[in-house]
């Protein structure tokens, strides 16, 4: 079997990547070591970055339609409620930034949603194949499968998860730290006796540790989390999970009438020493694993993938040099080592949810690939940063953006009249949020170029291999 891109795992990252590289025309095969998609609702929320990554796949209407918002939290105590707690300090939309609210879907309905749309861009997931060796070469990587076969690809992407076979088998290290000793207990439940307004918490008593039951909006589903004391080993069962219930709140254990998945973890923290060993490129949970505090493992990783789908298919299909592949790990790796503290921080509860965990505030300033020719003064938008939405003489900039092209932005200056082959030019006056100026926006939404003018916008295009 042969492909230009083979990745592994069909989670949030591997499938957010096989679309994007589907609707850049790139031949690429997702293989899943399990015979399904993941039934859990484990990664549940989306900042409002990865809601406008989400825009741009073309699959933010079905991502909305099976989400909500964050309920707000009830505190219980002795079987009463005691008290409110608001999980996110809430932030205005304004036209720069449309999403400001977390979104929250369980991660099975995602996965769905995610898989669908690269059916319909007429990408494939292939179940049932487990990798479990990749051999390089100079022209490409042979993965070798569990079940004896290869499959031959030009380029390979590890996105099977924290315990990645590939990364392993590659020698790529992670160096990290547990965040907390105590283990933790995720699960699905369908239970009765609470509303479905509100995320319920109950707090630590002398018999055990916390324990919360969110409701997964458009699911009868309550998401259970519990930690237990250090060294407790978790009774997964269906009947250690009732006991659970039964312990630490008012409710009774047939209460849970139904356990559709539970898993446990200890939380940690850990950053792969390596984004990248020659064809090959570690991305999500196999380049970066986190505390679930604040859903910044998820929205990491979707972004791993974002950032590498437009590299690849400008390498593959656009003529770009493979140099330009380089910049993945340049790029994603000091992002993630970012959010790994940011995540760590919501869990010892040193960071508060807000500006900090939205991540419209990441942007790559010292990247090779960013260039700001001007003086900008301080905190006005430069290259390197998130492109703002807006809207310029009626065009809204998240609708030019929203493709696998670059987008020229002339803000109150000319455009140059030369072709610029795939890029698409918006001409207008000088914007509150951009100013005035030139502004070569990337595939993935961040200011690539800024110039006073068009000159030396030729050279920047052949360093990113648009001529």
């Amino acid at each position: 079997m042969n492909t230009d891109v083979l990745i592994v795992g069909a989670g949030p990252t591997g499938l957010t990547l096989g679309i994007d590289l589907a609707r850049r025309g790139v031949d690429a095969l997702v293989v899943e070591r399990d015979g399904t998609l993941f039934p859990g609702s484990r990664g549940k929320g989306f900042q409002p970055r990865t809601m406008e990554v989400f825009d741009d796949l073309g699959v933010l209407d079905a991502i909305r339609a099976a989400g909500g918002t964050y309920p707000v939290g009830a505190i219980w105590k002795g079987g009463r409620r005691a008290g409110e707690q608001r999980m996110f300090e809430p932030l205005p939309a304004s036209e720069e930034t449309p999403y400001t609210e977390p979104w929250m879907v369980p991660q099975w309905r995602t996965q769905e949603i995610l898989r669908d749309r690269l059916v319909e861009l007429g990408g494939e997931v292939a179940f049932g194949r487990e990798v479990v060796g990749v051999l390089q070469d100079a022209n490409g990587v042979t993965a070798q499968l569990a079940s004896g076969g290869t499959v031959r690809a030009r380029y390979a992407v590890a996105a099977d998860g924290g315990r990645s076979a590939v990364r392993r088998a590659l020698g790529v290290g992670m160096t990290g730290e547990t965040v907390d000793p105590r283990p933790m207990l995720v699960a699905d439940v369908r239970i009765n006796g609470l509303d479905r307004d509100n995320w319920h918490f109950f707090p630590a008593e002398e018999a055990g540790g916390r324990l919360a039951l969110c409701p997964l909006v458009g699911t009868e589903d309550f998401q259970l989390t519990a930690e237990f004391p250090e060294g407790t080993e978790v009774d997964l069962t269906p009947d250690g999970i009732r006991k659970v219930v039964a312990d630490r709140t008012h409710l009774a254990a047939q209460d849970v009438t139904e356990v559709r998945w539970a898993s446990d973890f200890r939380p940690r923290a850990a950053l792969a020493d390596r984004f990248r060993v020659g064809r090959v490129f570690l991305a999500g949970d196999a380049a970066h694993v986190h505390s679930p505090a604040g859903g910044q493992g998820l929205n990491t990783s979707v972004q791993d993938a974002y950032n590498l789908g437009w590299k690849l298919g400008a390498v593959l299909t656009g003529g770009a040099r493979a140099a330009l592949l380089d910049s993945y790990e340049e790029e994603r790796r000091p992002v993630a080592a970012r959010m790994l503290g940011v995540s760590t921080g919501v869990h010892r509860g040193e960071v508060r949810r807000g500006k900090e965990t939205q991540q419209l505030a990441l942007g790559y300033p010292e990247s090779s690939l960013t260039a700001e020719t001007r003086t900008a003064p301080a905190g006005a938008l430069r290259a390197g940063d998130r492109a703002p939405d807006g809207r310029v003489d009626g065009v809204r900039l998240f609708d030019a953006f929203r493709g696998p092209h670059w987008t020229l932005l002339a803000l109150g200056t000319d455009a140059p009249d030369e072709h610029l082959g795939a890029v698409r030019v918006v001409r207008g006056p000088v914007h509150g949020a951009y100013g005035r100026g030139v502004f070569l926006v990337r595939p993935d939404g961040y200011v690539g170029w800024a110039a006073e003018t068009a000159d030396g916008l030729p050279e920047y295009l052949v360093r990113v291999g648009l001529r």
